[in-house]
């Protein structure tokens, strides 16, 4: 199954910008008369049939549509300082969107050695792994954000907040309920600091363990992630 990122789709007949329409020609070398798929992202599945393919334009037409294409029982919301090294931030939004994911928020901690992170880039790499994985769903990408101003925001999800302080903690696969929106904070490679710790906790985010392991930030993530998908199976 070939699938196609197709965020403005709105009619029975749709043209792929140059990108899509090359890549359609050159790489699938697909031609008229090829069924394809497509996704607007909000969980619309297009069956498609090429009627009209050239590398600067393919032109397709809607057969059938299937909404709520793999729609979860749940919503996932990480956020989550971006790492030193940015291809291992980009690891992460790569996998976690093939794994599960609605909505990543990069936050900027006082012990991150990031502080600014190029969006469009990264929302290339999630709309690549959305395609990879064949899913309706696009995972949102927050804009970067100071996390105490994120603690500001009205959340109505179950928050979690993973951190490495040595004070009790329950495991994340304990407390999390199947079914239910969750909120989890990852810090950065040095972790949240102690007062940011005791901000989450005022705000009633709930402290969790991934494991036993002393994990890097995107391992981490990709680690709460992963758990809270397995339990939704």
């Amino acid at each position: 199954m070939h699938l196609f990122y197709t965020p403005n789709i709105q009619s029975s007949q749709y043209v792929l910008d140059k990108e899509e329409s090359t890549h359609c020609v050159r790489v699938l070398r697909l031609t008229e008369g090829n069924v394809i798929h497509l996704t607007d992202g909000k969980g619309n599945l297009f069956k498609a049939k090429l009627v009209s393919t050239s590398i600067k334009e393919c032109i397709v037409e809607i057969i059938e549509t299937f909404p709520d294409y793999g729609k979860l029982n749940f919503e996932l919301h990480i956020a989550i300082a971006p790492t030193k090294n940015i291809d291992r931030f980009e690891w992460f939004l790569e996998k976690a969107t093939e794994i599960g994911i609605s909505q990543i928020t990069p936050i900027i901690c006082e012990h991150s050695e990031r502080t600014i992170v190029k969006p469009d880039r990264l929302k290339k790499i999630i709309t690549s792994a959305v395609k990879q994985s064949l899913k309706a769903y696009h995972p949102v990408l927050n804009e970067a954000i100071k996390f105490k101003d994120f603690l500001k925001k009205d959340f109505k999800d179950n928050k979690f907040i993973a951190h490495c302080e040595k004070e009790e903690k329950q495991s994340l696969q304990d407390v999390y309920q199947k079914a239910n929106n969750a909120l989890i904070l990852i810090g950065p490679e040095g972790d949240f600091s102690v007062n940011e710790i005791n901000a989450a906790l005022e705000k009633k985010f709930l402290p969790v363990s991934l494991g036993n392991s002393r994990l890097r930030t995107e391992t981490a993530g990709l680690v709460a992630c992963h758990t809270i998908n397995l339990i939704n199976e």
